[in-house]
């Protein structure tokens, strides 16, 4: 892991890096759509899109975690409220889908609403029937962001969906590959432990600067 620590100096140099990897051409031509999964993975598309003049958004999703462990996420929602569980910790912590389906509940409520009226005036996410749709984030820990974005958008028939992610575990790939038409990446990571360490810039991304993005979509 000590390899790819500071890999990367920014989001600027980790979309520039992308470009080099992504089919330039065909994402033009076909007039692919970025959707991002994270704030930072928004500025991340700005990024990427550059002077090109495809549509921009991101998809909100919210986590779920153990009853009362805030740092073991069990689940995720989606903005559209489509749920992805790891079966796996649900089934060792003995968790009922009943917290998790009210959890989810909740954090659409409480979170996810209030982010779509912050940051999109109340508009919900455009549909993606029959488009070309690029997923982008600057990470990922477990892929659970990629994978609820997926059942999220699968369930909308677009044309096709790829990834693009600059830094990704060498497990999440194999998770993410069935559902996707393919991942565009810049380095798999064996024993990734947080986004944050394979940037030498990590800065948060503003409110104001989401706002602005999504204004430009």
């Amino acid at each position: 892991m000590k390899q790819y620590i500071n890999i990367l100096k920014n989001r600027a140099d980790a979309a520039t890096k992308l470009r080099e990897v992504l089919p330039m051409q065909r994402f033009k031509d076909e007039s692919w759509k970025l959707v991002a999964v994270s704030k930072g993975g928004l500025e991340l598309a700005s990024l990427i899109r550059g002077n090109y003049a495809n549509k921009m958004d991101i998809l909100f999703s919210e986590p779920i975690f153990a009853p009362n462990n805030d740092e073991c996420e069990i689940a995720r929602v989606t903005e559209d409220e489509e749920i992805v569980t790891n079966e796996n910790l649900v089934s060792a912590f003995e968790i009922q889908y009943d917290y998790i389906y009210g959890e989810a509940h909740r954090k659409h409520e409480e979170k996810i609403l209030a982010s779509i009226y912050k940051y999109r005036k109340g508009r919900h996410f455009s549909s993606i029937k029959n488009e070309v749709v690029l997923l982008i984030d600057e990470g990922t820990e477990t892929g659970s962001k990629f994978l609820s974005a997926l059942k999220s958008i699968l369930a909308q028939n677009p044309k096709a969906v790829y990834i693009a992610v600059p830094v990704v575990p060498t497990d999440a790939i194999e998770v993410l590959e069935p559902f996707t038409d393919e991942i565009y990446y810049l380095h798999a990571i064996d024993d990734y432990v947080e986004t944050s360490l394979y940037y030498e810039e990590f800065e948060k991304v503003s409110e104001e600067r989401i706002i602005k993005l999504l204004q430009e979509k």
